[in-house]
């Protein structure tokens, strides 16, 4: 496998790791112009340390020579990530599960970006639906997250999606434009590059539900369609757009062959390091 080498990201002050090159010519929004992003999201598990770093172990065993060029990381609990980073061997990015867009003070069981920052964390995710649905998160806070995160020079997975009554009233191109909006409000085209998108429809999150590459090409083709109105053409072109949403091994390849579908976020198959490695090493139609 051509990756980088991901451990470099904790020593490094780079702003531009793990982002795409914007100087790249493109003929079209392909795939080929931007290096895939497979991520898994742990949400609240495991339940150990000991099963979290033979998770991560397991996971960073499954990338070898053969596996595609892409970027990996895993999302995991604040508790887990200087012991997951000590596992994988540089081949995957540790990053967390969210942040409070505070630096300090009086805001108990938060964790800061700078904090994060100081034990070689460069990605957090900001927005998931879990957040904005069961812990209140909303547009604004979701928004501080963001421009927390790329004022200190870190990177950002900002995910969006619609609820499936939404989506039954095809409301999801205009659920995606707001969120999109608000959650990048402040972000300039160069920090769009430390930027990237997760469409994770809300619907097919832990339910089995996965939708069909079409329709999930379809609401990709809409969010690049709406960064480009917010900025421009080759910031649109650059900015990978992931999917999430009951990613399995049955289903990662016909996802990753889409022309707008630049990579995965995993939940419940980033928990199995068979599967997860499966996705890793998803085989381009």
């Amino acid at each position: 496998m051509k990756f980088s080498t991901l451990s470099f990201l904790a020593l490094t002050t780079s702003v531009g790791a793990f982002a795409p090159s914007f100087g790249a010519t493109r003929s079209s929004t392909s795939l080929d112009a931007r290096k895939p992003f497979i991520s898994g999201n742990w949400k609240l598990n495991p339940q150990t340390k000991d099963e979290a770093v033979t998770l991560a172990s397991e996971i960073a065993a499954s990338i070898n020579d053969d596996t595609p060029d892409a970027d990996i990381a895993l999302f995991v609990p604040y508790v887990f990530i200087e012991s997951a980073m000590g596992e994988v061997d540089g081949k995957i990015s540790i990053g967390a599960e969210g942040v409070c867009p505070e630096i300090n003070g009086a805001f108990t069981g938060a964790v800061s970006a700078s904090m994060l920052q100081s034990i070689g964390v460069h990605w957090a995710l900001a927005g998931h639906s879990e957040r904005r649905v069961i812990f209140g998160e909303g547009d604004e806070y979701i928004n501080g997250q963001v421009l927390k995160l790329l004022d200190l020079g870190m990177s950002c997975m900002l995910c969006i999606g619609e609820s499936e009554s939404e989506y039954d009233q095809n409301l999801a191109g205009a659920v995606c434009a707001v969120q999109l909006k608000k959650g990048l409000a402040g972000v300039s085209k160069e920090d769009m590059s430390r930027m990237a998108i997760a469409y994770e429809p809300v619907w097919a999150i832990g339910t089995g539900k996965v939708a069909t590459p079409e329709t999930a090409q379809n609401v990709h083709a809409t969010c690049r369609a709406i960064i480009k109105d917010m900025y421009d053409e080759e910031t649109a072109d650059a900015c990978r757009i992931l999917y999430g949403g009951s990613v399995s091994p049955e289903s990662v390849d016909e996802l990753m062959a889409q022309e707008d579908i630049d990579g995965a976020l995993v939940g419940g198959a980033s928990l199995d390091s068979s599967k997860f490695g499966r996705i890793i090493n998803f085989q381009p139609l």
